[in-house]
């Protein structure tokens, strides 16, 4: 079994203009605030509290080289207060005030000057440089020395700048090409453009200063062909249509940068959900809160994306291991069927007119091997039947991270949603701790010496997917093996039907017909529902069991969620009527009229 891959997800980094538009909101907020805490709560990221006029505000700064950015955030948690570089800044900026934010021309450096009071000289500065993988921050003295920074940069790593602490601090290398003007003709803005026959992407990022691929893409936006086409023609190629389309884009840019005149437009350039802009929009507003937002966002599904297939990786690891050791007390089995071979041809030994003692001996060891195969099942078959289980419970964990991994981007029919990433982190987190505690079981029950501790429960209420039929019944749907038990065996009330798709790994579904009578499209819901979160989700049809819950039974000494039931009945399902259902839901609290298709 293969670990399932998903795409990577893209980031749009922050660029010259949403850095010029988040300074432009965040002087007004930060100019003067005093210095009250710092704390680093990964290795490539800082947060500095600050006070101003209008209270506590965070400020994020961070060299991740996928996305630098200094953004203003909500109040974080706190943690990572004790690391090197957190309290270096706390000692240092302590008792002084944010004064002055720097950004000049269209370098991606900016500036903190920190001082004891507004108006007098600053004592220190915090330089933050957001330039991709080069990206860094450095805490500088009034000498403009190097108090401490973010990462080293040796010699071997950078000939033309090494910077460590205690050296002087030096300003990356000038860019080599032009800043952008107003003042430039449309003329010679062509011109320069057409210089050199290379493709419209190239020219613009060649030839000016500020313009990164994101840019481009908005420059280009709204051609008549494709902007990621737009940009890949030559120079020589474009048309006088293209040329003006360009240079009113360009324009724009421009007026809007040197105004400061931003907004916020998620995937304006129409190239994906990953993108976003800040110039150019219909009206102003806050460009801050949105692009943390962003950040934030994407940054946690990349979390929760490496997350995933870091558990699924461990769990495979595990099933394989698992899986091999069942196979070699399986072999150990079936060569006790030779033990009966072994005793008959003792027999014949032994039958033989006049035995030798060699072989009368050969006899005894033949008889004793047979003896010893046939006590071997009573110990055999106990191990082979726990490797079993094991094996079981990891594949119904597979199931489990398979079926309920939210989509990256959007809904995806799985009660996820794209914004709802705290809730798919905290269930990843259930599941994670379940693995732990499952595989440290499974090691326990193989080593026949050591006594079998019951698992440790998962804290707080198990929040199993909940949803509403179209009759208004409650529908819950376990996402682990603890809220399969939750849902199966704790919540459940006489009169619930209990569905699970038969011989399969895969959630159990829970009506709460207890509430009032079940109408038949509630029972095919939950049927569907069940099939849907199941190994067979791609089958066309599905057998599900359906169950009153009062004929439900915990396993004595197996894992949560592990039951068994008397009498039910076999009902047919389809895993596609319940994706189109809950394609249409809204939230996972609301639901649509009718089921789908």
């Amino acid at each position: 079994m293969a670990p399932q891959t998903q795409p990577s997800l893209a980031i749009q980094a922050m660029d010259l203009t949403s850095l010029r538009a988040v300074l432009a909101e965040l002087r007004p907020l930060l100019v003067p605030a005093r210095f009250e805490k710092a704390q680093q709560p990964n290795p490539h990221t800082l947060q500095l509290g600050l006070r101003g006029l209008s209270g506590m505000r965070w400020l994020e700064i961070s060299w991740l080289a996928a996305a630098p950015r200094l953004l203003a955030i909500p109040p974080p948690p706190r943690q990572g207060d004790g690391s090197t570089l957190a309290r270096v800044l706390q000692h240092g900026l302590g008792g002084l005030a944010l004064v002055a934010i720097e950004q000049e021309g269209f370098e991606r450096v900016v500036d903190l000057h920190f001082a004891p009071r507004p108006g007098e000289p600053s004592g220190r500065r915090l330089v933050v440089e957001l330039m991709g993988r080069h990206s860094n921050v450095f805490l500088l003295d009034a000498q403009g020395r190097v108090v401490s920074l973010a990462r080293q940069v040796r010699e071997q790593q950078s000939r033309l700048r090494p910077i460590t602490s205690g050296s002087s601090y030096t300003r990356p290398p000038a860019l080599q090409s032009d800043p952008p003007s107003l003042a430039e003709s449309q003329e010679r803005w062509r011109r320069r453009l057409q210089l050199v026959p290379v493709t419209l992407r190239q020219a613009l990022q060649q030839t000016y200063q500020g313009i990164s691929p994101a840019l481009a893409l908005q420059l280009a936006a709204g051609a008549a062909e494709p902007a990621a086409e737009l940009l890949a023609r030559p120079v020589d190629t474009l048309s006088q249509v293209h040329w003006d389309h360009l240079w009113e884009h360009w324009q724009r840019w421009l007026h809007d940068l040197e105004q400061e005149r931003f907004g916020w437009d998620a995937d304006s350039a129409g190239t994906g959900s990953s993108h976003y802009r800040c110039w150019g929009t219909a009206s102003r507003g806050p460009v801050n809160a949105p692009l943390a937002a962003y950040y934030r966002q994407r940054l946690g599904q990349g979390e929760l994306q490496q997350r995933r297939t870091s558990l699924e990786l461990k769990l495979l690891a595990a099933r394989e291991r698992e899986d091999r050791q069942r196979q070699q007390q399986q072999d150990l089995l079936d060569q006790v069927e030779s033990g009966d071979e072994l005793s008959r041809t003792a027999d014949g030994l032994l039958c033989l007119a006049a035995p030798s003692r060699e072989q009368v001996a050969e006899a005894q060891a033949l008889y004793k091997r047979a003896r010893r195969l046939r006590r071997s099942v009573v110990s055999i078959t106990p191990r082979l039947e726990l490797h079993q289980r094991q094996l079981e419970r990891l594949d119904a964990s597979l199931a489990f991270l398979a079926l309920h991994s939210p989509d990256l981007s959007s809904g995806d029919g799985n009660g996820h949603h794209g914004g709802d990433l705290e809730e798919a982190l905290r269930q990843l987190e259930a599941l994670e701790q379940e693995s732990e505690e499952l595989l440290a079981r499974g090691g326990a029950e193989g080593r026949q010496s050591r006594r079998r501790a019951p698992p440790r429960s998962a804290a707080g209420t198990p929040s199993p997917l909940e949803l509403l039929t179209p009759g208004g019944l409650r529908v819950q749907v376990g996402r682990n093996h603890r809220q399969n038990e939750w849902i199966s065996l704790r919540q459940a009330r006489r009169g619930d039907l209990w569905f699970h798709a038969q011989e399969c790994p895969g959630s159990h579904v829970m009506l709460k017909a207890s509430a009032a009578e079940a109408a038949e499209a509630d029972l095919q819901l939950a049927a569907d529902l069940a099939a849907h979160f199941s190994r067979a989700r791609h089958n066309g049809r599905v057998a599900v069991l359906k169950v009153p819950s009062d004929q439900l039974q915990r396993i004595a000494g197996a894992v949560a969620g592990t039951v068994t039931h008397r009498g039910g009945e076999v009902v047919w399902a389809s895993p596609q009527r319940a994706a189109h259902w809950l394609a249409a839901v809204d939230s996972v609290s609301k639901v649509p009229a009718e089921p789908g298709p």
